[in-house]
């Protein structure tokens, strides 16, 4: 069923903390920017900043968005190795954006009333544990669902490298 996908292997796999940082990253930048919209507007900035940061700057930067690029990471499609078409990655970001978005929300409307909000983030729990489980390619179900998949690529801020070298020379100084 997912045959393009089967060329995964070749490419060089991103460790999930990697990858849950970069959506943390660029969930925090989205989150920033819908506090402009106060109580009520809040959701419908999110959803565009979202868009603009996962499928907008992920087009021009080539297959990464703010917070791939800080992790080394890129989206491809692996039958043709490149930038996946605009139409997969609105799909694929629509799915992590909605999921999101329910996270978001249920953040907004925290309170010791609302016991509902520990079911918002089921839905991008869901998808996400699809990575969880396929521990040989690592793909989440909106990674399955647009033939996607992401992969390490040397172009980026390796913010994760760079945290682990000042956490060791951290380290060194205590000892």
């Amino acid at each position: 069923m997912f045959d393009e996908l089967s060329v995964t292997p070749r490419l060089p796999r991103v460790p999930l903390e990697r990858r849950v940082a970069a959506f943390a990253i660029d969930f925090g930048i989205a989150s920033l920017i819908s506090t402009l919209g106060g109580n009520g507007g809040y959701i419908v900035l999110y959803v565009v900043a979202w868009l603009i940061l996962r499928v907008v700057v992920v087009i021009r930067n080539r297959g990464q968005s703010l917070g791939r690029w800080a992790m080394d990471m890129k989206v491809v499609d692996p039958k043709y190795r490149s930038t996946p078409t605009l139409g997969a990655l609105a799909k694929r970001e629509s799915l992590t954006g909605l999921g999101s978005l329910l996270v978001l929300i249920g953040l907004a409307n925290l309170s010791p009333t609302n016991g509902w909000i520990l079911f918002t983030p089921i839905p991008l729990l869901v998808d996400c544990g699809f990575a969880f489980a396929d521990a040989e390619n690592r793909l989440a179900y909106h990674d399955r669902f647009t033939r996607t998949v992401v992969a390490q690529t040397r172009r980026g801020y390796s913010l994760d490298i760079k945290v682990k070298k000042i956490i060791d020379r951290a380290r060194q100084r205590v000892k």
